[in-house]
């Protein structure tokens, strides 16, 4: 018996997912969030065994819901949706702790199968995802530049990205602003890019943000 928790800020989209996912009898109860910070309410408020969650909610980065999941709700296992580019997202949210990762144009069935194993205590990675895994094992050649990055300065480096400043940077981290001035100078050298603009114009063109 499981209770599963929706947080897609389209409407739309939360009612597709909630379709399919009745028809699991092992889920007892879905939940919906249309919002990060509903997102955590929703979490505070009640027990929940699975977190779907949409990356991009329009008030609080999935990032950021992942990493207070993980800090917070040690129970709740997190299964990733997105409309981005797996090559590009998914093993930053996997190094993140995210239990599995989905594109939002998969089929059904993975998204059921996907869900099972979660809950089931399982990962889930699409082959194309387990094939750069194991590509990952054997060469950086094929790497990213992105993938270079640390999980907490991926969280930084997709901030700036997004148009924040150091100091709504380290309000949101609970960083000090030199702290967050310090991972932003080794994004800039591990990624070889001079500004701001530079990480903004990468993240456009690999589709890590929209």
């Amino acid at each position: 018996m499981a209770r599963l928790l929706i947080a897609d800020d389209h409407p739309m989209v939360r009612a597709g997912l909630r379709r399919l996912l009745v028809e699991d009898r092992s889920i007892t109860e879905i939940g919906e969030a249309a919002s990060g910070n509903e997102t955590l309410d929703r979490l505070r408020s009640g027990n929940w065994d699975l977190l779907i969650l949409d990356i991009n909610m329009p008030d609080r980065s999935g990032l950021d819901i992942l990493r207070h999941v993980r800090a917070t709700h040690a129970g709740t296992k997190v299964l990733v949706l997105s409309a981005l580019s797996e090559r590009q997202y998914a093993l930053n949210v996997l190094k993140a702790g995210a239990s599995g990762y989905l594109p939002k144009e998969c089929a059904p069935n993975d998204l059921l199968a996907a869900t099972r194993a979660v809950l089931q205590g399982r990962r889930y990675v699409s082959p194309q995802i387990a094939e750069m895994l194991v590509t990952d094992l054997h060469s950086d050649s094929d790497q990213p530049l992105h993938g270079r990055l640390s999980e907490r300065e991926f969280q930084v480096f997709y901030k700036i990205a997004s148009g924040r400043s150091v100091s709504a940077i380290g309000d949101e981290l609970c960083l000090s602003v030199k702290t967050v001035s310090t991972y932003r100078s080794r994004i800039l050298e591990k990624m070889n890019l001079q500004t701001n603009a530079d990480i903004t114009t990468y993240a456009l063109r690999n589709q890590i943000i929209q």
